[in-house]
């Protein structure tokens, strides 16, 4: 955090910075490093800190920014330390420097107890030690030497100390199954987010027969800011939509009447929004029935399969329509197309073989590289939707976009469909800005090692995954997630019916504001 004073009568100097904690998990209790500032460093010589330093325009994010400062700062990479959690940004001004500050705090832990022999300090530090978080945060009386503002960066990284043992134990579990879920579709982590906040509504220490206070509506809000970005940030649009309609509701209840105390008034409004979330699935497969009896009346008629191509988890597992002629594409690496084939052809299985439709439907599956072929004479492709930009642009599984493309040279006449519920839909925003999801590549590897394969693709495989030779860099690429534009889409079902993107936009909108009032002010 390098910056060099002015005198009293120069404007003040505006700088965004990072400041990157280093947490060690393995022990009893949890320990945060600190960094004895040098005397060679222009500002807060000798003072403990973070990880710091400015963003460059050369950084493409903030986070980018952290890993290049802990880098060089520590030699530590992202093989001995992993992202915890980032932290909302704040704005303060210190006037012995005359700076304004703009600090994006994250926290980082180590791997492994062996890790922290890794970590080698350079010019702008002569020491540094481990230290207790709680006490850094709580440390309100500033005996502790530490740079400007410390324990408010903290604490917007560790959110332990001030919601308390019970729901911060809450808050970090939640966190970490959002995190790890790779199974569960944007409305299940939604549904798993709102379990998550109503655990910490209960746990977090209250007065009962006290209104609640305004510090206890701000650590429910930061709970809820931490579970839309430290959980799954890359489905985070279903899961802020769902978070801030919970604490609309919040704010409702505690201002409306309500029986018995008002803590339990709180839970019955959550407990209420989490079972009305099962209803809104069904709403939207309603939507998808009356779009197909829409657009195909004369097939439906004359009793003819609707063809459908899909992928992923994107549709319901109960189909619309009496007959089908269902493709779905596998879905690699984690195969959740396989999933649903094999989910829809189950539940048509348990109807009775007398019915009319027991030999109505047909499923075939088709490798992710054939969607071409897949494509040939279907009538609907079907996308699920992890996020719908405000233009209308969707965010789904990889392979989205080959499966359209080639639909609409295939069979042109196709048309393109996303499925979601409203909650879908992020606030304004790029799409290109929105985070990309690169996943463990071991998850791609693992296929190239199975027994069948011969010996030449499993030795290609280890030389890919570990290259002895220095001048060769190689990569395994598992990015989740991939953008469709508005452009290549016909039709957008929710809830709610078929929208526009009109009406895309102005919900777009609409959650830019609630998020603007609930999390602007933190």
């Amino acid at each position: 955090m390098s910056a060099t004073a002015s005198s009293t009568g120069d404007p003040w100097k505006k700088r965004s910075v990072v400041s990157s904690f280093i947490m060690k998990l393995d022990a009893a209790e949890p320990k945060v490093a600190l960094f004895q500032r040098s005397d060679k460093v222009s500002t807060y010589r000798h003072h403990l800190a973070p990880i710091s330093g400015t963003i460059e325009s050369a950084d493409p994010s903030p986070l980018a920014a952290a890993w290049r400062e802990i880098a060089e700062e520590t030699t530590l990479t992202p093989a001995s330390l992993a992202l915890l959690r980032q932290g909302k940004s704040y704005t303060f001004r210190d006037p012995s420097v005359r700076r304004e500050w703009t600090v994006f705090p994250f926290l980082f832990r180590l791997k492994t107890p062996a890790d922290e022999q890794r970590i080698q300090i350079d010019w702008e530090h002569e020491a540094w030690g481990w230290h207790d978080p709680d006490a850094v945060v709580r440390d309100a009386t500033g005996d502790l030497p530490g740079v400007p503002r410390l324990a408010e960066s903290l604490r917007r990284v560790w959110f332990e100390t001030d919601l308390g043992p019970a729901a911060g134990r809450v808050l970090a579990e939640g966190l970490d199954a959002l995190a790890h879920d790779h199974e569960s579709g944007a409305r299940q982590l939604a549904g798993a987010a709102l379990q998550t906040l109503r655990g910490v509504v209960a746990e977090l220490e209250a007065a009962p027969d006290e209104a609640p206070t305004d510090e206890w509506w701000v650590r429910v809000r930061f709970a809820a800011w931490h579970l839309s970005k430290n959980g799954r940030e890359s489905m985070g649009a279903a899961i802020m939509s769902a978070l801030l309609a919970a604490l609309a509701g919040i704010e409702q209840t505690l201002r409306s009447g309500h029986a018995g105390p008002w803590r339990d008034a709180v839970l019955r409004e959550l407990d209420a929004r989490i079972a009305s979330r099962q209803e809104s699935a069904k709403l939207v497969s309603q939507a998808f029935a009356a779009y197909l009896e829409g657009t195909y009346p004369t097939k439906l008629a004359a009793q003819e399969p609707i063809s459908i191509l899909t992928l992923a988890c994107a549709m319901p597992r109960f189909l619309p329509v009496s007959y089908s002629d269902l493709r779905v594409l596998e879905s690699r690496p984690l195969f959740e197309g396989v999933s649903l084939a094999g989910g829809v052809a189950e539940d048509l299985g348990s109807e009775s073989s007398s019915s009319s439709t027991a030999q109505a439907h047909k499923i075939t599956l088709h490798s992710d590289a054939s969607a071409a072929l897949a494509s040939s004479g279907i009538d609907v492709v079907v996308l699920g939707a992890d996020r719908i930009a405000a233009s209308g642009a969707v965010s789904n599984k990889t392979g989205s976009l080959p499966a359209v493309l080639s639909a609409k040279h295939v069979s042109p006449t196709a048309k393109v469909i996303v499925l979601g519920e409203s909650d879908k839909i992020a606030p304004p925003g790029r799409p290109e800005e929105h985070v990309v999801e690169d996943n463990d590549p071991s998850q791609i590897s693992r296929a190239w090692q199975a027994e069948y394969n011969s010996g030449r693709v499993r030795g290609a495989t280890a030389t890919l995954r570990d290259p002895q030779s220095s001048r060769v860099k190689t990569e395994i690429r598992n990015v989740f997630f991939e953008w469709v534009p508005a452009s290549l889409i016909d039709a957008y079902v929710t809830e709610s019916g078929e929208w526009t993107t009109q009406q895309i936009a102005q919900h777009s909108e609409k959650l830019e504001t609630e998020e603007r009032r609930f999390f602007g002010t933190l």
